[in-house]
């Protein structure tokens, strides 16, 4: 098993980072397990069943769509979010948790409060 993941556009991520993959933000978890090798959870539709499994990286790049970017700075990513409240296919509340995680410049219209991003949160409460 292994901590990092090099997506089809060569972008290396770990479990912290948070890349675009077919026009939504995803995590790599990776897994030790018979049948996959990771999956790539969906920002806030992760642990829903809505995560993606995958048996390797050829299977990846074979689902690996034009609308899926890797890594994007802050300002990419702050455009994205803008995009997407545009696009009915996702809800307020699901942006409004997902501009949380995201890695937001600080001067973003979509304010992004560090404190109560879910991994800051989980690492106070862990001590870390």
């Amino acid at each position: 098993m292994t901590d990092t993941l090099e997506l089809p556009n060569g972008d290396v991520v770990d479990t912290d980072d948070v890349f675009l993959f077919n026009d939504y933000p995803f995590q790599f978890v990776p897994l030790d397990h018979e049948e996959y090798a990771f999956l790539l959870s969906p920002l806030y539709w992760g642990d829903s069943g809505m995560d993606v499994p995958f048996e390797d990286r050829e299977e990846l790049a074979s689902q690996w769509g034009p609308e899926s970017e890797g890594r994007l700075t802050a300002e990419e990513w702050a455009a994205w979010l803008d995009h997407a409240r545009d696009d009915d296919r996702f809800g307020d509340a699901e942006l409004d948790t997902v501009a949380t995680e995201l890695p937001l410049p600080a001067s973003s219209t979509t304010e992004r409060d560090d404190e109560s991003s879910l991994a800051t949160r989980v690492r106070r409460t862990l001590g870390i």
